[in-house]
């Protein structure tokens, strides 16, 4: 059973040690970086052309690297690497979900920096055996490779530090932070998080080894120009929250209770992030098509879907469960709107009541159909 994001949340921060003070954390990462770096940039003296070379190529080892640790040790549990994974696959991305990317206060930062010894690791036991063999062949490539070690252990920190940011902050504003903010988001996507955007800083190897997903960032609704007509009903329901909002999310069992919705092609089982599915409707009188993308599910709290279809209409509907007595109370939220001025008038004069009579009747059958599902597997309490 998958907690809620808030759930999560609410108990890593109590797991948090009470002296944990996170900018002693951040502090002690970037100065001993800084000093790293300084230590091994002084044994450079009078770098020939070719010598410096070795800044790119070794920037470039340790994109590689990063992007083999990220996609096989931090998304596959390997024995030799069972602390990161649970840190990383477990921790990070489950207090960081579609919605929610952004962390709250800077005691947050205990689930987004790396452990402050592993600097101290990386400076001492990966980098520094590796600057001295290469000292025994040329002292300014081993100087240049071992500052940009660092350089590269403390952009990755920086850089995703910056993915995670609230979205006020000035950074995120930046054009190179705001396209790597996009791609670390969509690779905190359930289904996308194994396969998709494993590069923090530079999307090099992503793009190399056929890794790198990109979409389009959709606008809210309601920072669209067309004011959204918004119907809001509430049900409650004999059944847990998980299993209630599981049934609801399953979009091709949509006809069996909304009058609306006359065909849904797409997967089976409840939707996550990321997924998409065609529907056919009849609503308010007229027979239309949808293409649906689903952007967020949270188990037990939240469904959140938008469409785009005929006639300039989008729509956002949301589902949202809680506990309530033994049962369930739901609540569904359609926002809806039509690009063009004839529809957005027949919208107001006819639409919006007969599409509000026929969402009622939906919650209606959702409870009959979904009480009599439930009961038929077993898991109403």
């Amino acid at each position: 059973m998958r907690q809620t994001t808030e759930a999560f949340r609410a108990r890593y921060r109590a797991d948090i040690h009470p002296l944990y003070n996170p900018w002693l954390h951040g502090a002690f990462v970037l100065l001993f970086g800084l000093l790293a770096i300084g230590a091994f940039w002084s044994t450079v003296h009078q770098v020939q052309p070719l010598e410096w070379l070795a800044v790119p190529l070794t920037l470039l080892l340790f994109n590689f690297g990063v992007y083999v640790v990220h996609r096989h040790l931090g998304h596959h549990k390997k024995r030799l690497a069972r602390m990161f994974y649970a840190r990383h696959a477990g921790d990070h991305h489950s207090f960081f979900t579609p919605g929610h990317m952004t962390y709250d206060n800077a005691r947050d930062w205990r689930v987004i920096l790396f452990p402050a010894w592993l600097i101290v690791l990386h400076t001492l036991v990966i980098t520094a055996p590796a600057w001295w063999l290469l000292a025994q062949l040329n002292g300014n490539v081993a100087g240049l490779f071992g500052g940009c070690m660092v350089l590269g252990y403390l952009t990755y920190e920086v850089f995703h530090a910056c993915e995670h940011l609230p979205p006020g902050n000035p950074l995120t504003r930046l054009p190179w932070i705001r396209q790597m903010r996009r791609l670390h988001e969509l690779h905190h996507r359930r289904e996308l998080m194994q396969e998709r955007n494993f590069n923090i800083v530079f999307p090099l190897m992503d793009y190399l080894f056929g890794t790198l997903y990109w979409e389009p960032e959709q606008a809210p609704p309601h920072l669209t120009r067309t004011p959204m007509t918004r119907l809001q009903h509430v049900v409650d329901i004999a059944g847990n929250p998980i299993a209630v909002l599981a049934y609801a999310s399953t979009a091709t069992r949509w006809p069996e209770w909304h009058p609306s919705s006359l065909k849904v092609d797409g997967q089976s089982g409840p939707l996550y992030a990321g997924a998409r599915f065609e529907e056919d409707i009849r609503a308010g009188g007229r027979e239309g098509h949808l293409r649906w993308e689903v952007d967020e599910y949270l188990p037990g709290r939240r469904w959140s879907a938008r469409a785009q279809g005929d006639h300039g209409l989008s729509l956002v509907v949301t589902y949202e469960c809680e506990a309530f007595g033994d049962g369930t109370r739901f609540v569904r939220t359609l926002e809806y709107c039509f690009s063009g001025v004839v529809m957005r008038i027949a919208n107001r004069l006819l639409l919006k009541r007969r599409i509000e009579r026929e969402s009622a009747q939906s919650m209606l059958a959702l409870r009959e159909m979904a009480q009599k599902h439930l009961a038929s597997t077993g898991v109403t309490a």
